[in-house]
């Protein structure tokens, strides 16, 4: 990334420049979800007893899950599948 030049005293040209954060928050992505109302006065409601952010707790929560028994998304998405064949077929 270039600096910005100095056109005249007191000026700066932002030509060249790029839009983004100055610093980039390795290891995080920042998106933008619906979640339910309830759902997420819930977690607020426990950060807020708890002393941490919400969206720590909620980040924590994913991640339980995501890890809960240690089988990939592939297998679980099978898992749900077949569960479902099953169910239809009775």
């Amino acid at each position: 990334m270039s600096r910005p030049k100095q056109t005249q005293p007191g000026e700066v040209d932002f030509r060249g420049g790029t839009r983004g954060p100055v610093l980039a928050n390795a290891g995080k992505t920042r998106i933008t979800i619906f979640v339910d109302t309830d759902v997420l006065d819930a977690f607020r409601a426990s950060a807020e007893a708890t002393g941490r952010g919400y969206q720590t707790a909620m980040n924590d929560a994913l991640r339980a899950a995501v890890i809960e028994d240690g089988t990939t998304l592939e297998d679980r998405i099978r898992k749900i599948v077949r569960e479902e064949l099953r169910s239809a077929r009775s």
